[in-house]
């Protein structure tokens, strides 16, 4: 493995948290395939961004771009202020990238393959020791700090992964499907982590397909599809299926019913005191406000009213061209 930095690098200043990243016009082709085909993009400094869009869409392809390992045909990049080919080193000093799959020396322990990288990073032995201890235990990897890296999981080695690219204290993250193969405690640790470091002032990137973990966690969103930036249709005001619940689900469906408006059984609504509830289309929140109003006005035991698909999914959905 090449290092990650050249040697004049003892002489390089530190990343500036302020600057995020800027692409303008990306285009990277491979033979007749145009992966990239004209992305524009804004990641600011302090905030989550998600990178939305569907196989084959051209995310990784743009990450790689974004972390130097793919020169694009065409268009401008800034990555922490820096262009990744023009300033290679000064790009990747601040640019931490956790890729979609974690490749590691299954002989090396979990903290050995950290401090190597560290080493390529120039750490001096006792920031870089100090700085490995402090990475595992905020992945919860301490009690594997010392074992062959072949034993843990997938998941486990994703968290080794994330710890990989936080060593050398990027001001810029670029994580491909970070929470893939983690379990929901660690998913919900992943959450807390990026949102952490986003307040801190650095810039995260993040591609995943589980829309719902995007948005619990993302400020801003960018949508790629077939290699191009695009923008969803504006879903505000349109119809989108909202889970109704309520204490008597036969009330509720019996006045749905009396009322005209179409519903469908709820599958996930039943609970253990006997709730449940149904799906219905509901006209964006000024509809799910009237529906509140007049079910509770006609005496239905509403217990919730929430929509089926968080922003992010509902955004994905519109993009009509991926239907194919």
């Amino acid at each position: 493995m090449s290092s990650t930095v050249d040697d004049d690098t003892t002489t390089l200043p530190p990343p500036v948290l302020t600057d995020g990243i800027v692409v303008h016009d990306l285009h990277r082709a491979f033979g007749s395939v145009k992966a990239l085909d004209g992305v524009h993009l804004t990641a600011r400094a302090g905030a989550v961004t998600a990178l939305v869009g569907p196989n084959g869409s051209g995310k990784t392809t743009l990450l790689l771009v974004l972390a130097g390992l793919l020169v694009p045909d065409r268009g401008a990049v800034r990555v922490a202020g820096h262009d990744p080919v023009a300033h290679g080193p000064l790009a990747r000093a601040g640019t931490g990238w956790m890729p979609d799959t974690f490749g590691t020396w299954d002989s090396l322990t979990a903290r050995e393959v950290l401090l190597t990288f560290a080493a390529a990073y120039r750490l001096s032995p006792a920031a870089a020791a100090a700085r490995v201890t402090e990475l595992l235990a905020t992945v919860h990897l301490s009690e594997y700090a010392d074992r062959p890296a072949s034993v843990l999981s997938r998941g486990q080695k994703q968290r080794l992964g994330l710890a990989r690219a936080l060593v050398h204290d990027p001001s810029v993250l670029l994580l491909d499907e970070p929470a893939s193969g983690l379990d929901p405690r660690s998913r919900v640790d992943l959450r807390i982590l990026l949102r952490r470091l986003a307040d801190e002032g650095r810039t995260v990137l993040v591609s995943s397909h589980v829309l719902s973990e995007l948005d619990e966690m993302a400020d801003d969103a960018v949508f790629l599809s077939r290699g191009r930036t695009v923008v969803p249709e504006a879903t505000a005001g349109t119809s989108a299926s909202w889970h109704v619940r309520a204490l008597s689900v036969e009330a509720l469906t019996a006045w749905l019913t009396s009322t005209g408006t179409a519903w469908q059984p709820d599958g996930a609504a039943a609970t253990a005191t006997g709730a449940g509830g149904v799906l219905v289309d509901v006209d964006g929140d000024d509809g799910a406000a009237r529906l509140v109003r007049d079910a509770v006005t006609a005496g239905v035991p509403l217990v919730s009213l929430v929509p089926a698909a968080g922003a992010l999914e509902q955004a994905y959905l519109t993009l009509e061209e991926e239907r194919r």
